[in-house]
Order: structure tokens, then sequence, then C-alpha cells
């Protein structure tokens, strides 16, 4: 099924050139079909590519999608025009009356500052806390995996020696999850941090669930209220040049920084990225969408706040 998107979204004319269909409000809004309605915060500040890479993993459902895009009210991007956030983006005072099946919280270039430093640390907790009784499942990821855990159950974010920047083996820790169907023993997430979450501060947090991790990278999936919120440390919807321009752009900045570890072919960036996340992604979505969004959501969205944990763990 199509991904349903606002009208003239730059995504559009991207995601065509890629074989996939999306859908404008014009066409969806003639069919009689209750769509997965999702809102995505977008905290990134290159937001058109941001956009592109989740509604590209959003669209390879047989569900019908429609998104919507959410912006902060005490926050200006200084990265995009403010035409296209007046065009594309609510405001938190605009939506926060309605509820959604299924929510996603990206990351945020506020990594190293203390998250009651950042400019709209209020408002960010405010939508927090309203996700948790307005939304079925919400994905928060990268920064806003480490602000979420830190504001619902203190757990601190740790800085590291060197930045966490590359393509990394991992695991999962509860192989029945409905999240890993269909995935291999082995998979790999992109990841581009400096800061982490240690295992050891989360012994006695026992409302959070260690669902996947790796030697070299540490925590990657964990969730919480069974299914309710997934904190995703890595960045499975990154495009396969993601990396690239990230470390080209460091590069130009004269930052002393390693390429991105088992990234490039042979390891040298002379050469083409090696793709070995993708197929993974795309099944970690699905499968959120259809086991934590699609089968424990209400038909009447209105009955979103009467939601308990979800039991969905075989």
């Amino acid at each position: 099924m199509p991904v349903k998107i606002p009208n003239n979204l730059p995504a559009i004319e991207l995601l065509k050139k890629e074989n996939i269909f999306v859908m404008s409000d014009l066409r969806a809004n003639a069919q009689d079909i209750r769509a997965m309605r999702m809102l995505i915060l977008n905290l990134m500040p290159l937001k058109i590519s941001t956009e592109t890479d989740f509604v590209r993993l959003l669209s390879n459902t047989p569900l019908q999608v429609e998104v919507e895009f959410l912006r902060l009210d005490t926050h200006t991007p200084k990265n995009t025009p403010e035409e296209h956030l007046e065009m594309f983006y609510k405001g938190f005072s605009e939506i926060r009356e309605n509820n959604y099946d299924g929510m996603i919280i990206t990351g945020a270039p506020v990594e190293m500052m203390k998250f009651e430093e950042v400019s709209y640390w209020n408002e960010i907790t405010q939508i927090f806390d309203w996700a948790k009784t307005h939304v079925t499942s919400t994905l928060y990821i990268c920064w806003a995996s480490q602000a979420a855990l830190y504001h619902f159950y203190g757990v601190e974010k740790v800085p590291l020696n060197n930045k966490l920047f590359g393509v990394f083996k991992h695991h999962a820790t509860e192989k029945k999850n409905p999240l890993f169907r269909g995935f291999d023993d082995e998979f790999y997430i992109p990841h581009s941090r400096h800061t982490t979450i240690l295992k050891e501060d989360l012994i006695a947090k026992e409302e959070i669930s260690v669902l996947s991790e790796s030697e070299e990278a540490g925590l990657a999936i964990l969730s919480s209220r069974g299914g309710r919120e997934f904190y995703l440390t890595g960045h499975s919807e990154y495009a396969p040049l993601t990396l690239h321009d990230e470390y080209v752009r460091d590069m130009e900045k004269g930052n002393t920084i390693a390429p991105p570890h088992n990234y490039y072919a042979q390891d040298n960036p002379q050469h083409s990225p090696v793709v070995r996340w993708t197929g993974h992604a795309n099944l970690l979505f699905n499968n959120w969408l259809n086991y934590f969004v699609y089968q424990e959501t209400p038909f009447d969205l209105a009955e979103v706040p009467l939601l308990g944990e979800i039991k969905n763990n075989g």
C-alpha cells in the first residue's frame, strides 16, 4: 500500500524516482480506508532528507500509513526554509488534542549539551509525556532515545572517548520479540554519536527491556511498557550516503575524525559504501508497524488514552 504524505512534499518526487508509491492527500481522501496515522517529530537539521528517509521505510508495508510532520513551537530551525515548515509541519499546539497510532521522534544535533540546557527541553518533555497517552507506540531515535530514557527513568548518557561512527554488527537479546521476526542472527545498524547509554545503569530499571546490542556499539534497541515505547540508539533509517556526507562535512570543517567503520569497501573512503543495513531496517519498521501499532491500536483513535501495556511478546 502507498504512504500518504502532504501534497507537494519534496519527498514525493524523490521517492517516485526510487519506484516507491506515495500518495498525496487529494488521492488518499477518495479511498475508504482507515489509514494508520503516523506523527513524525523531525528534530534533524536537514529536514527534507530526514523526511525522505522515514517515508521510504514507512512506505514498504502492506498497511496504508498517513504521515504528519511535527515541529516545535519553541524552536526555529536554521537550516530549513520557513516556507517549508509552514507548508508541511504542524506545531505541537495544533495537534495536542489528537491521538495517533504511531510516532517517531528523531535525533537532534544537541548531543553534547546537558539535557536541561537544550533550549526546547521543556517543550519536548511535554511531548514525551503527551505521547505516552496519545500514541499507541513511539519510536525514539538516537538523541531522542537518550532524552526519553533520561526523562522517564533518570538514565544518564555517558560521553565516549571517540565518536561512534560507522556500521556495526548487532544481535537480538530477545529473539522471540515480534520486533525481530524474520531477522538473521546478526544484522547491521549505522551509528553516529558521541555519547552512549551503559547497560549497568539499567540494572535497577526493571521497566526497561534490552532487546538488541552490539559488542562494538553497545546498547542498540530498548523498550518499555511492552512496546509502547522503543528506544533506538542508532540510525537504521539512514540512506546509503548519509554517513559519507557526515564524514565529508566533518573533514571540510577540519575536524579530526576517522572514516566511518565498516562502511566503505575495504574501509577506504576512496571506494563506494557497502550498504548492509537496509534490509533489516525495512524489516524492523514493518514489524513495529504490524505487531506494535496495527495489531494493538484501537479502530477509534479516541480510545488510545485507554490502552495499557502491550502484551504481545511471542
